[in-house]
């Protein structure tokens, strides 16, 4: 067993509180010290009156009060138990209005890891994927989740890092097997389903996108979404496999509220989380896949940054494990030639307009978040903090406009008692 690290608050004689710790002991398979997730160390180590303040100051408050914990139905907990993977479930409320009833909503966020070894036949790798999925999209289903969102490309090891074209077997099209799957669990569940894979498209020319297709609550196919940003940083060498989407920024209106799928790398772009709310986005899922030593400090803060500033939910969903590839190869980090990403490190986890989250899912373990959210949240936080309305988007509009041209010069007032030489 992992040795944890034990924290006392003690207090001294002025009130004021000091830590005594012991020395953590590193691990290797993905959890922190031991531990799951960082809410769950913490909840283990403080006392539960420090552990309150702090995960005050770590999620936030939910509507003036601390997150809501929902009851797993057994179902759901028994599939969790026979199969190995985290279930959490909690419920974001919204101030009761006078005119509107409460619109709630539930949302599932499903983290794997792979199921063979990428060494594994192909079609033996795709196969074991889906059967890993099946018990957990059913406990979803069994918990009556509204709407589930997978992660990128699920279907598949995440091999962009190889820049090996081999990798694009596992491209389908939008209708594919992948779609075929998850289409007869949205019609058993009556449950909308966001489906990203690695697309290829059959009309042109065979061209092959990073693609988010909406399936239907009744297993129809509402639309599709395609990846905006491509990274080109440390190992992610997408653009080997596929360019930027063509999609633009669509909102597919569902029977349950209006949903946008940024993918992946698109989070670090504002302007991207930025122009799904100016289409009415309500909830905007982020599947990733995405490694510790790369984001992982930038996870917890960019999604919920996005549910402030646009008045809507976000999903935040990153896959688990460490994928090993059978050849060695190098990236433009400059380390010396290696054969994984490192490790994927889940967390995944919702935030709301209000700057509440929830507690991150496993870091280590395969996983299924389930949050209800009253959409009316969106509505009240637009109307608290008026960002829409006191946003100037006719300057933003015109600086854009003036940037994008060769001519451009930026706007900058400088000293003229500067050095001329002075950069």
């Amino acid at each position: 067993m992992e040795k944890k690290e034990e924290i006392v608050i003690v207090n001294n004689k002025n009130g004021n509180s000091k830590e005594s710790s012991q020395t953590l002991t590193p691990t290797t398979d993905g959890s922190i010290c031991g531990f799951q997730s960082l809410h769950r160390l913490l909840e283990s180590s403080l006392s539960p009156q420090v552990f309150k303040e702090v995960s005050r100051l770590l999620i936030g408050l939910n509507c003036g009060k601390a997150l809501e914990s929902l009851t797993v139905v057994e179902t759901a907990k028994d599939l969790s138990s026979q199969h190995d993977f985290d279930i959490q479930a909690f419920k974001f409320n919204a101030d009761k209005e006078l005119l509107r009833e409460p619109r709630i909503v539930r949302v599932g966020l499903i983290q794997n890891s792979i199921a063979l070894p990428t060494t594994a036949p192909f079609l033996d790798q795709k196969k074991a994927i889906f059967q890993k999925l099946k018990p957990i999209i059913d406990a979803a289903g069994a918990s009556g989740v509204n709407i589930l969102c997978l992660q990128e490309a699920w279907m598949m090891p995440f091999a962009f890092c190889t820049r090996e074209k081999r990798w694009c077997e596992f491209a389908e099209p939008a209708d594919g097997e992948s779609t075929q799957f998850l289409q007869g669990f949205a019609r058993k569940y009556n449950m909308v389903i966001v489906n990203p894979i690695l697309e290829r498209d059959l009309k042109h020319g065979e061209t092959i996108w990073n693609t988010a297709v909406i399936i239907g609550n009744n297993g129809n196919i509402i639309g599709k979404h395609r990846k905006n940003h491509i990274p080109r940083v440390g190992d992610f060498n997408e653009s080997t496999y596929y360019m930027e989407g063509n999609t633009g920024h669509p909102v597919f209106e569902t029977a349950y509220g209006k949903i946008g799928v940024n993918i992946c790398y698109g989070r670090h772009h504002p302007l991207n989380w930025l122009a799904f709310g100016l289409n009415g986005a309500e909830i905007v899922f982020n599947p990733s896949a995405t490694v510790g030593e790369l984001s992982e400090p930038m996870w917890p803060n960019e999604a919920r940054n996005a549910a402030i500033a646009n008045s809507y939910f976000v999903g935040s969903i990153n896959r688990v494990g460490t994928e090993v590839f059978p050849n060695p190869f190098t990236s433009g980090d400059g380390k010396p030639q290696h054969a994984d990403f490192g490790h994927f490190y889940g967390s995944s986890h919702v935030s709301a307009p209000d700057a509440s989250c929830t507690p991150s899912l496993s870091r280590n373990k395969d996983g299924l978040l389930i949050s209800d959210m009253d959409l009316n949240l969106c509505r009240q936080l637009k109307d608290k903090w008026g960002f829409r309305m006191t946003a100037r988007y006719e300057l933003y509009a015109d600086m854009l406009s003036r940037y994008v041209k060769p001519d451009f010069e930026p706007q900058v007032v400088s000293d003229p008692l500067l050095p001329k030489n002075h950069l």
